[in-house]
């Protein structure tokens, strides 16, 4: 039974993500005038050089935030991938950020102090 329902859970999410293959490959386009509105911005030494470069990267974004049914196809891969992980027997786990001590200034500094008075 647990095999039906991740062949069929699947098997939607394949449809789903065929079925949204146009919106995908817009918003990949947008992402491509993002990225190169951004590497050519930072690249040129003119203003005008600039806002044409700016110019480029919005419409990149404004592209992008037209081709919102392309969120539902990336989760639809996502879930594609992570039944094929279960299907596998792997365990899938989801990244997660967790604070650390070193990274906080005061610890450091208390440690860093009672270094320097020993």
């Amino acid at each position: 039974m647990r095999k039906f329902l991740l062949l069929s859970g699947g098997f939607i999410a394949a449809l789903v993500a065929l079925a949204l293959v146009g919106p995908l490959a817009g918003l990949l386009f947008s992402g491509l005038l993002v990225a190169l509105g951004m590497h050519f911005y930072i690249a040129s030494q003119s203003t005008f050089a600039k806002i044409i470069w700016v110019t480029v990267g919005l419409i990149g974004v404004l592209s992008a935030i037209s081709n919102i049914p392309a969120m539902v196809g990336l989760a639809a891969i996502a879930i594609i991938y992570v039944i094929y992980k279960k299907w596998n027997g792997d365990s899938v786990e989801i990244p997660t950020i967790k604070a650390k001590e070193e990274e906080d200034p005061f610890t450091n500094f208390e440690k860093e102090w009672s270094n320097l008075t020993k």
